[in-house]
C-alpha cells in the first residue's frame, strides 16, 4: 500500500509542477496579487508531494519490500540498513527521483527565502523551475517508474552493487546532485530576467548566492567522488579523466565562471550577456551529464546501463531547454548591453581573462569527451581520448588562470596600476620562484611548475588578506580587529583561492608518487619510497554480507617497524563479486597506500604506493567549499538586493 501511495504522490507532483510552471510564468501578466502568491504555494505543495513519494520508496527499501522491482533488483535482506537507504539513489530510477526531490527543494527554498525578491520575478523563477521539474517527473512516470510492482516477488533481492556499499558513495550522489540541480535556480533567474527584460546590478546580487551555494555543493560532490574512487576502487589515483568525471567537471568550470561574472554584474553592471549565457550553459551541461550517464553513449564505471528510450527522453528535455533558452536569449539580446567602462588593467579585465580560460578548458574537455562516441556513432570508428590528451591541453590553459588568481583580487575596479600590485606580491613571487628553482634541480619540471603555481595562489590570497587588515603597517591588535570586521564574502573568496592553490599543490606533488606491483609470500619484503614493505600474513576475516581475505603488510624505516596496513579482498556471496579494499595511512602530507590485488601460489599480489601531497587534493576541495559557505554567511549575500523605497513626494531612496 505504501508504494502505491508513493506512486500517487508522484503523479500528484506532476500536476502541481505543471500548475506551478503555468501560473508562475503567466501570473505576473494577469496583474492579480492572488496569481503572484499562488506560485509559492504550489511550489511548497509540489515539494511536499515529491517528499512523500521519496519517503515511500525509502520505506520500501528499509523493510525490503521485494514486490517493488527497484528494491528487488538493488537491495537484499542481508544488505546493511545504511545501504538499504542509500541504495535508493544507487540505481537509475531512484536517482532520478532524488534529482526531482532536490529540484523541488530548490524551488521551495526560493519560495521561502526569496520573499525580498520582486513578486513578479520570484513568480517567474518558480514557474521556470516548475516546468523543468514537470519534465523530469514525466520522465520518471513514463520510462523510469521506481514503484513498478513484480509478482511473485523473489525470496531475497539481488543486492546492491558491492562497489557502492561505501559511506563515501552514500553521501557523494546527494551532494553532487544538489550542485547539479542547484544551478537550475541560476538558470531560472536568467530566463525570468530575460522574460521581464530586466538584468541589472540588483539581479546580479540576487542570482549570486544561488550560484554560490550550487557551486559549493558541486565542489564538495566532486571532491567526495574523487576521494571515494581513490580509496575504494584501488586504482591509486584521484582523477582519471573518465567521461563521467568530465561530465561533472564541465558545469563546475562554467559555474565558476558564472560566479565571477555575477560579481561583475553586481559591481559594474557589465558582462550581462556573458552572465546569462553562462547560467544557461551551466545548467545545460548539468543536463548533458545526466543524458550521457543514462543513455549508454559513454562507457564508464559510473554509467547506468539503461534502455535507449531513457536517453532519448532526456535528450528531448535537453534539446527543449537549450534551444528554447538560446532563442529567448537571442530575442532579448538588445537589453543585455553592459553599461560599465573599464581599462584593460583592472579587476574586471582579470575576471574576464579568468572566465575566458575557464570556458576554453570546458570546451577542450567537452570536445575530448564527446568526440570519440560521436565519431563511433557517425562512422563506426573506435577512438579513445585519454589522460595524455587532457593533460597536454588543459595544463597550459590552467597556467594563465593561476597567474590571474594571484593578481586579480589586488587590482582595483575600473582602472588599476599593475606595478604597485606586483610590489605587494613580491613575497608570493619569491616563494613561488624558490619552490620552482629547488624542484627544477631535481629535474621534476612539471611538479616544479605545479607546486610553484599552487604556492603563488596561496601566498597571493594571504597577501590580499594582509593588505586588507594592513598587517605590519598598524599594531597587530588593530590588524586583528580589522580582520574580524572584514566582509565575510572577502574572506570566503580568499579561502576559495587558498583551497584551489592547496589542491594544485597536491596534484603537482602526486606526480612524484612512486609505485610498485609485486608478488610477495609471507615473510618476504620489498623496498619502495624509502621504506621496507613486508608481507607478514594472509588470513580470513568476516564481514556483514561478505567474506574477507586480509593481507597484513608491515612497513619499516631503517629496520624499525612503525606501521601495519591491512588491505583486503571482499567476496560478496549474493552477487558473487570480489572487490578490493585499499589500506591507506596518511599523516596529512603523504599517503602510504596498499592494495591486495590477488592471491598467487600462497602469496599476494600487492600494489604498493607512496603518494606525497595526496591529502592536499581533498583538503583543498574542502577549503574551497568551506570558503563558499563562509561567503554565504555574509548578510549582504543572504539578504540580497534591497527594495528601493519611495518616500512622500515621489523621491526614491
Amino acid at each position: 500500500m505504501i508504494p502505491e501511495l508513493g506512486h500517487f504522490c508522484l503523479a500528484m507532483a506532476v500536476a502541481l509542477a505543471c500548475a506551478q510552471g503555468v501560473v508562475g510564468i503567466a501570473g505576473p501578466t494577469l496583474k492579480d496579487p492572488r496569481a503572484l502568491t499562488a506560485a509559492p504555494l504550489l511550489t511548497l505543495l509540489h515539494f511536499t508531494a515529491i517528499s512523500l513519494s521519496f519517503l515511500a520508496l525509502v520505506w520500501a527499501g528499509v523493510v525490503s519490500d521485494f514486490t517493488v522491482e527497484n528494491i528487488a533488483d538493488f537491495s537484499s535482506a542481508q544488505t546493511p540498513l545504511l545501504y538499504r537507504i542509500t541504495g535508493i539513489w544507487g540505481n537509475h530510477d531512484g536517482s532520478i527521483l532524488l534529482w526531482c526531490l532536490i529540484l523541488s527543494l530548490c524551488g521551495a527554498a526560493v519560495a521561502v527565502g526569496g520573499k525580498r525578491l520582486p513578486a513578479s520575478l520570484r513568480s517567474r523563477v518558480l514557474g521556470v523551475l516548475g516546468l523543468i521539474s514537470c519534465g523530469f517527473l514525466l520522465f520518471t512516470l513514463a520510462v523510469s517508474d521506481p514503484f513498478t510492482r513484480i509478482w511473485p516477488p523473489p525470496l531475497n533481492g539481488a543486492g546492491m552493487n558491492p562497489i557502492l556499499q561505501d559511506p563515501g558513495l552514500a553521501f557523494h550522489p546527494p551532494v553532487l546532485y544538489t550542485g547539479y540541480v542547484g544551478f537550475s535556480v541560476a538558470f531560472a533567474f536568467a530566463i525570468a530576467a530575460l522574460i521581464e527584460g530586466r538584468i541589472d546590478a540588483a539581479w546580479g546580487r540576487w542570482v549570486r548566492p544561488w550560484a554560490l551555494i550550487s557551486w559549493c555543493f558541486l565542489t564538495g560532490g566532486i571532491t567526495l567522488g574523487s576521494w571515494w574512487s581513490y580509496y575504494t576502487l584501488g586504482w591509486g589515483g584521484f582523477w582519471f579523466w573518465d567521461p563521467v568525471e568530465n561530465a561533472a567537471l564541465l558545469p563546475w568550470l562554467t559555474g565558476t565562471a558564472l560566479l565571477h561574472c555575477a560579481i561583475v554584474v553586481e559591481k559594474r553592471e557589465s558582462l550581462k550577456a556573458w552572465t546569462v549565457l553562462l547560467a544557461i550553459a551551466t545548467f545545460s551541461l548539468s543536463l548533458s551529464g545526466t543524458f550521457l550517464v543514462r543513455s549508454g553513449i559513454l562507457n564508464s564505471v559510473h554509467s547506468f546501463a539503461e534502455a535507449p528510450n531513457q536517453g532519448l527522453f532526456i535528450l528531448g528535455l535537453l534539446g527543449i531547454t537549450i534551444c528554447g533558452s538560446l532563442l529567448l536569449f537571442a530575442v532579448r539580446a538588445p537589453i543585455l548591453a553592459g553599461s560599465g567602462i573599464y581599462a584593460p588593467i583592472s579587476r574586471e579585465s582579470a575576471l574576464i581573462l579568468n572566465n575566458i580560460f575557464l570556458c576554453a578548458i570546458a570546451a577542450v574537455v567537452f570536445t575530448g569527451t564527446l568526440y570519440p562516441p560521436f565519431v563511433n556513432l557517425l562512422f563506426g570508428i573506435q577512438l579513445s581520448v585519454g589522460a595524455p590528451f587532457f593533460n597536454q591541453t588543459v595544463l597550459p590553459l590552467t597556467s594563465p588562470i593561476i597567474l590571474a588568481m594571484g593578481v586579480g583580487p589586488l587590482l582595483r575596479w575600473k582602472r588599476a596600476d599593475l606595478y604597485p600590485v606586483m610590489q605587494r606580491l613580491w613575497l608570493a613571487a619569491a616563494i613561488a620562484a624558490l619552490v620552482f628553482i629547488i624542484l627544477t634541480a631535481t629535474k621534476h619540471i612539471i611538479a616544479a611548475l605545479g607546486l610553484a603555481g599552487g604556492a603563488w595562489v596561496v601566498m597571493a590570497a594571504f597577501t590580499d588578506l594582509a593588505e586588507r587588515v594592513r598587517l605590519f603597517r598598524v599594531p597587530f591588535g588593530q590588524s586583528l580587529q580589522r580582520l574580524f570586521t572584514l566582509p565575510r564574502a572577502a574572506i570566503g573568496a580568499a579561502m576559495g583561492h587558498i583551497g584551489f592553490g592547496v589542491s594544485v599543490i597536491g596534484i603537482a606533488a602526486m606526480t612524484l608518487a612512486t609505485q610498485k606491483v609485486i608478488v610477495l609470500k609471507p615473510g618476504q619484503s620489498t623496498e619502495l619510497g624509502g621504506y621496507t614493505w613486508t608481507l607478514k600474513d594472509i588470513h580470513d576475516a568476516p564481514g556483514p554480507n561478505y567474506q574477507r581475505r586480509v593481507a597484513d603488510v608491515v612497513l619499516s624505516d631503517n629496520g624499525h617497524a612503525f606501521l601495519t596496513l591491512h588491505p583486503s579482498r571482499r567476496f560478496f556471496t549474493a552477487q558473487h563479486v570480489i572487490t578490493n579494499d585499499a589500506a591507506i595511512h596518511t599523516n596529512g602530507f603523504q599517503d602510504l597506500y596498499a592494495v591486495f590485488a590477488s592471491e598467487q601460489d600462497g602469496g599476494a599480489e600487492l600494489r604498493l604506493n607512496r603518494h606525497p601531497g595526496a591529502p592536499e587534493i581533498w583538503f583543498g576541495g574542502l577549503i574551497m567549499a568551506m570558503g563558499g559557505f563562509f561567503s554565504l554567511s555574509d548578510r549582504r549575500l543572504r539578504v540580497g538586493a534591497p527594495f528601493r523605497k519611495r518616500v512622500p513626494g515621489g523621491a526614491t531612496v
